[in-house]
């Protein structure tokens, strides 16, 4: 690449910086779980979900590991079994949602956690945008496994909202039209990734005010009751928050549960935009140059760092 390439490269990473709202290019990360029975949890997400475990330490009593496919990271468990179990009338995790790269993969995927004793299966749904079904892990925390349908086929509403519906989908009929014999012997080498986190929180408008105002996703959908669906560079949601379970919940008292939730930018300029806004509502935050950590409203830490994600950065969370 030429000096000419460089300082076009550079020029054009700039201008995708926003002073109000993050980086298109932004994503989800790892998600960080405190769990009571690591071993247990470990073999849950590796046999259910068809993870591998990538990487761990030892950080006091505490073992923090990084499970995922390939080198990708989308689960980090770390081992505080002397926490109280997960409330589900509080502030925290709704569910996290793994994104697979088609209808085959995902298959695959449900089919492992559909036969494991350990899940519990919630349900499944067609939103106009994804195909998506839902577990629960041994611990109470949620889960949603989904493949996207292409941008192109996303509708929006006169408001600019993202269209997007509930509608039932026939787990059956899925799994007997997508499932590969193939990919299930293999479905630990499919690539996955975490593709939005759904938080539950005390109020919406307080939570708007964190991760749209502050943080900057942009709103996507907040046309239903007590949800807001928000995200960056039009994709439907990278994040959503509820009070379905959780209206009027104050600060998180310390559980098991969720433990952090990760967000991507591509660079060191969106971190300094990020810093910008942060500094002119006076919200606390720690900056180490590599990442902006901070709380919600409700005690749940929340890491922005920059560049690809790795399995180094989930395990310095």
């Amino acid at each position: 690449m030429t000096a000419t390439d460089n300082a076009s490269a550079s020029t054009q990473q700039r201008s995708t910086v926003n002073d109000t709202t993050l980086n298109v290019d932004t994503g989800m990360d790892a998600v960080t779980l405190r769990v009571g029975d690591l071993e247990n949890m470990s073999t849950y997400y590796a046999n259910a979900l068809a993870m591998e475990p990538i990487e761990e330490v030892s950080r006091g009593n505490e073992v923090h590991r990084v499970l995922g496919r390939g080198t990708t990271p989308m689960v980090k468990l770390v081992s505080t079994p002397d926490l109280p179990g997960v409330d589900p009338r509080q502030a925290g995790l709704f569910h996290t949602a793994f994104l697979y790269k088609d209808q085959a993969s995902l298959a695959a995927t449900v089919a492992h956690a559909a036969q494991n004793t350990n899940s519990r299966f919630v349900g499944s749904s067609d939103h106009l945008v994804s195909e998506a079904f839902y577990f629960t892990d041994p611990e109470g925390n949620g889960i949603e496994l989904y493949v996207d349908r292409d941008r192109s086929q996303w509708q929006h509403t006169t408001d600019g909202e993202v269209r997007m519906d509930t509608i039932y989908l026939d787990p059956n009929a899925f799994l007997a039209e997508h499932l590969d014999d193939q990919i299930i012997a293999n479905t630990s080498a499919q690539p996955g990734k975490v593709g939005h986190v759904h938080l539950q929180v005390g109020d919406v408008p307080t939570a708007r005010s964190f991760y749209v105002d502050a943080l900057g996703f942009e709103p996507t959908f907040a046309s239903m009751p007590g949800v807001l669906f928000a995200s960056a560079g039009g994709y439907h949601h990278h994040v959503a928050m509820n009070t379905w379970n959780s209206q009027g919940a104050g600060p998180r008292a310390a559980s098991l549960g969720l433990g952090d939730v990760a967000i991507t930018v591509p660079g060191r300029e969106d971190l300094d935009a990020l810093v910008a806004r942060l500094s002119a509502r006076s919200m606390q935050f720690a900056d180490d140059g590599r990442s902006v950590r901070l709380s919600d409203p409700w005690g749940t830490q929340v890491t922005v760092a920059a560049g690809i994600s790795s399995v180094d950065d989930a395990l310095a969370r």
